[in-house]
């Protein structure tokens, strides 16, 4: 069978079970409101979540920096492409962060398989949350070491796993907040079985930095942990922070050693000077500006609160990430068109994403969101998702 018919054929089984995928045209900035595919839309799909990805002096920032840098960085930051800009938002990165050192990667997911893959190999053991992230999934498998799966949110079963574990070196690796589901990781009780059994703690917090903790320090910030409970943190800087990229926070060492063996860090091309200098923007507002999360944490109770009237049956969630599961593939999709064609937009999402059976509204608030919109949304859900 020639590539291009079996490719085919593979794309139509695809549709067949409503996991056809189909990118959409957004004509304007990130905001509560955009325009895709021609139609001005209420926007409940984006993880722009404290509203700053076209903020102002976020968007100041990026010009004037690209009218001295450029917009190319040009190279890799091992080569020439590491500007005054990337090394300011370094430092402002391990500060915010409580942690001696940060080292920026292109996204989280070269970040996460920087990390893993640079630190774990053959006769290392890597145990993973079964809802992490792909990238972290990915990374395990690519670095050799042996990749168990425990049961979500299950500390005695990572401890049984850990307690046989002959690993040499041995890390658990697990999402801050679970991206689908919307719920945190126990990172209490990951950091104790980790410590207890000679193990080292990676979070992955692309979808609570900046959003959870008092100052927007994530995760381990809500749990007040420090460096010692959680010796990795990554964090993306594309969602709560509004702009582009990742970084990895942690000791000197850590961080040398990332230097000079993450090859997803060495081998490709460093960030835009440009986007450093408007993270540095959103990481000063991020700090000064507590009211967008408290009136993010305000939506989502406003949400919550009107679901529960409807008689939505939402998943258990204090974040951003609020989703209302619908089970099959089709209704999911037919219930998103629903929604869009009244002038609000959520995605179905399917799986793999997801469990199948577990097709899904992620719907996704913003502090950008006012309560006349979140209404919107609820009218929308009480019409269409009741029928």
């Amino acid at each position: 069978m020639a590539l291009d018919d079996e490719l085919k054929q593979g794309l139509e089984e695809r549709k067949n079970h409503a996991q056809y995928r189909s990118r959409r045209i957004t004509e304007s900035a990130q905001g509560a409101e955009i325009i895709i595919d021609g139609k001005q839309v209420i926007n409940f799909c984006s993880n722009d979540y404290l509203g700053l990805a076209n903020h102002p002096e976020v968007v100041k920032a990026f010009k004037e920096a690209a009218d001295v840098y450029g917009v190319g960085s040009g190279a890799s930051h091992l080569i020439n492409g590491h500007s005054r800009l990337h090394h300011q938002l370094e430092e402002a990165l391990a500060e915010f962060t409580g942690r001696p050192r940060a080292l920026l990667f292109s996204t989280g997911y070269m970040a996460n398989l920087g990390v893993i893959s640079a630190l774990l190999g053959k006769g290392d053991h890597v145990f993973e949350d079964r809802l992490n992230h792909a990238s972290l999934l990915d990374a395990g498998l690519l670095s050799q070491a042996r990749l168990q799966r425990y049961q979500h949110n299950d500390i005695n079963d990572l401890k049984n796993k850990l307690t046989t574990s002959k690993g040499k070196r041995k890390f658990v690796v697990t999402d801050g907040v679970f991206s689908m589901d919307g719920d945190l990781a126990c990172i209490e009780g990951l950091s104790t079985q980790a410590q207890k059994y000679d193990a080292i703690l990676m979070v992955d917090d692309a979808h609570g930095f900046g959003v959870l903790g008092k100052k927007g320090g994530g995760v381990v910030e809500h749990y007040e942990l420090g460096i010692e409970q959680v010796p990795i943190l990554m964090g993306t800087l594309g969602k709560a922070f509004g702009t582009f990229g990742a970084f990895v926070a942690g000791s000197e060492t850590l961080i040398e050693t990332l230097i000079q063996q993450a090859r997803s860090y060495i081998y490709t091309t460093a960030l835009p000077p440009a986007i450093a200098a408007a993270t540095l923007a959103s990481l000063n507002l991020v700090k000064k500006d507590n009211w967008r999360r408290e009136k993010l944490i305000a939506l989502i109770d406003h949400f919550r609160t009107g679901a529960k009237q409807l008689g939505l049956a939402l998943m258990e969630s204090a974040t951003p990430i609020q989703p209302l599961i619908i089970g099959e593939n089709s209704k999911s999709v037919e219930l998103s068109e629903a929604l869009l064609g009244s002038g609000v937009m959520v995605s179905a999402i399917r799986p793999p994403t997801v469990q199948e059976g577990t097709a899904r509204l992620r719907i996704t608030l913003s502090a950008a969101h006012t309560e006349e919109q979140v209404d919107r949304l609820l009218d929308g859900l009480e019409r269409y998702a009741q029928t």
